[in-house]
């Protein structure tokens, strides 16, 4: 996808569809658009007054999303943490790779599912679910 500004894009759905945002939000649609990283971009992971801070992900995270409309903080920690698994696979690829042990792994990060839930116990435009906690013994 290409936007408005000229740089390459990908839409990103959101694994909380939108569910749990206002109606007037445009998180609401359960879809970001998200720029593929540059070298700009790149900067920020490598800036080190960000990295002390503890908030490199977050600037890394607001520098892609291409609509200034959504408000970072609104974001649930769910939804972040999907932004951040596509900014990996739009600057790097798909595929992650690490040692585990002796044993080199790789991951394809396309095939990650979220959990599914169900989506008739939350209560539309709502931060807000039911939930039974299990009994005590």
């Amino acid at each position: 996808m290409e936007n408005k500004n000229k740089f390459p894009s990908e839409i990103v759905e959101l694994p909380s569809k939108g569910l749990l945002y206002s109606e007037d939000s445009p998180l609401s649609s359960g879809k970001i658009e998200m720029k593929y990283m540059t070298a700009k971009e790149e900067d920020i992971l490598t800036n080190q007054n960000y990295i002390e801070r503890g908030v490199v992900i977050d600037k890394l995270l607001q520098a892609l999303i291409v609509d200034k409309d959504i408000k970072y903080s609104d974001l649930l920690i769910g939804d972040k943490n999907a932004l951040l698994v596509a900014a990996r696979v739009l600057g790097y690829g798909k595929d992650y790779e690490f040692n585990y042990g002796d044993t080199k792994e790789v991951i394809d990060l396309s095939l990650l599912k979220e959990k599914e839930i169900d989506d008739t116990l939350l209560k539309k435009g709502k931060n807000e679910f039911k939930f039974t906690a299990p009994e005590q013994e």
